[in-house]
């Protein structure tokens, strides 16, 4: 799942050189040099694929089942591979060889406005749903740290450490991002970027580690070729088992689904005449890498946990020992999601605000900034007192933004479904941004038609038959998740 910078062409933009920069530090367009290749871009695309999503696998595992599972993943890789190479055309226009520096700008160049608001109306609510299921996600985490200590004083079978909640660590969670979401602009966050990186690997490696030892120290439980069993555990009736394999798609189509910011990396490629060829090899090598984690991953993590898997494999306490080294882990998950929770918000809080200046460009609630010193008791050292730290309040920033947190915090927790809602969101975010718009602009930019006509004969487009067809079982697969989901939902809140 994607954790990067999500640009909009009115949000984030890249700079215009100022003039008089050096020729030589500049591309055709008069932008900053780019200066990626192949090896850069690639740890781009690892970098945000590795997420959150990574943790539901072995569960995703458990309800498909060993051929089922494998095969899952492995159609997922290929099929984004495929229309990432596809979206690695459409970086430039074919007849202006304009670049489009935005995955929204390529589909504004290429399909037009209406078809650019319908993929701002996906991004955001994806955007929007990601941040929920980070603040719920780093709150069944805290409390996982807390059962883990209390596990280990009081013993594994401990009922005392079954009953923490983690609604509590939502709030505390909230308010900590009230204080963050202050931060003006995401330039002044990049730091928070890097460490949700750096965490995210942590916390990948470790739940892989752990389910290796376990499975080498003879602990693993069972697996089956078709996964999880109808009767076992009692109460798995064959439409449920059908139901959580439908959730199991969507939270493995979540863990594929980054082609949102494929644009904005391919934008750091050095320009070349190969450069397309050469971000569709940075594709394959960043796909290939990505599926082996996943891979190792889901199935040690299913070998270990067998058909009980939990839906979150460093919470779900198929794991108690080494305790610290659980804690770690999550420890890692919290820092992760603190940083992508404001990755993603801050595009959003720049889309009202920019529109808000524009539209009362007069009111001081909008626009005036009020600055605050800080004093942090330093002495200088030169006789002038304590060094003081500037930051500055705008109250439509101090108002807006906190009222956004708190909405997330408020449905985190009236929805508190970890799978389900991981399900939810691969359902609506996989098929229209990793397949349908790439498909579409592929299909516009080259002019590919239901036939194709030679001198001498006319016959059906292969090419535009497949891409029709790949599209349609996407969209099933799609739409199976979501019902899969909303199930899950509607049985977890008992309304059937």
């Amino acid at each position: 799942m994607m954790s990067g910078v999500v640009r909009d062409e009115g949000v984030i933009q890249n700079r215009e050189c100022e003039s008089g920069l050096d020729p030589t530090e500049v591309d055709e367009d008069g932008r900053p040099k780019r200066t990626g290749t192949v090896w850069t871009v690639t740890a781009h695309i690892v970098t945000v694929v590795v997420g959150f999503g990574v943790l539901s696998l072995p569960w995703g595992m458990a309800e498909l089942g060993w051929v089922a599972g494998v095969a899952t993943l492995l159609l997922f890789a290929i099929i984004t591979f495929y229309t990432s190479s596809l979206l690695a055309e459409c970086y430039k226009s074919p007849l202006t060889a304009k670049r489009n520096y935005t995955y929204m700008l390529a589909v504004k160049t290429t399909l037009g406005g209406k078809m650019y608001m319908v993929c701002g109306l996906v991004q955001y609510a994806i955007m929007i749903g990601s941040i929920i299921g980070f603040t719920l996600t780093a709150s069944i985490s805290m409390e996982a740290i807390q059962k883990s200590n209390c596990y280990h004083k009081s013993g594994h079978n401990a009922s005392s450490c079954t009953h923490f909640s983690h609604k509590p660590y939502m709030i505390g969670m909230g308010i900590l991002e009230i204080l963050l979401s202050q931060i003006p602009k995401i330039d002044h966050v990049w730091w928070l970027s890097i460490l949700a990186t750096l965490t995210s690997f942590g916390y990948s490696f470790m739940g892989i580690g752990i389910a290796l030892a376990t499975i080498i120290l003879g602990h693993g439980k069972r697996t089956s070729v078709t996964g999880i069993e109808v009767g076992r555990p009692p109460g798995i009736t064959p439409a449920q088992k059908i139901w959580r394999m439908f959730r199991a798609l969507g939270n493995i189509a979540l863990a594929y689904s980054y082609s949102l910011v494929l644009i904005e990396i391919q934008d750091t490629m050095k320009s070349s005449e190969t450069e397309i060829k050469e971000m569709k090899r940075a594709n394959m090598a960043g796909v290939l890498i990505t599926t082996a984690l996943y891979l190792s991953c889901a199935c040690f993590g299913y070998a270990a946990f067998g058909n009980n898997a939990p839906g979150n494999m460093l919470t779900g306490f198929g794991f108690y020992e080494p305790f610290w080294l659980i804690d770690l882990a999550n420890i890692f998950i919290v820092l992760h999601l603190l940083g992508a929770y404001q990755v993603l918000a801050q595009p959003i809080f720049s889309v009202v605000e920019s529109h808000a200046r524009r539209r009362w460009p007069e009111s001081k609630f909008v626009m005036e900034e009020y600055p605050v010193v800080v004093g942090i008791g330093i002495n200088n050292g030169n006789g002038n007192g304590n060094v003081n730290s500037m930051m500055s309040i705008n109250l439509l920033r101090l108002s807006w933004r906190s009222l956004f947190v708190g909405f997330v915090t408020l449905v985190a927790m009236a929805f508190p479904y970890f799978n389900e809602l991981l399900g939810l969101l691969g359902a609506i975010s996989y098929w229209p941004l990793t397949v349908y718009f790439p498909g579409k602009m592929y299909i516009a930019q080259n002019k590919i038609t239901t036939t194709t006509t030679t001198t001498t004969t006319t016959s059906c487009s292969i090419r535009w038959f497949g891409l029709q067809i790949l599209n349609f079982v996407c969209l099933l697969v799609a739409l199976a998740s979501l019902c899969g989901s909303l199930q899950g939902f509607a049985q977890a809140l008992r309304i059937i």
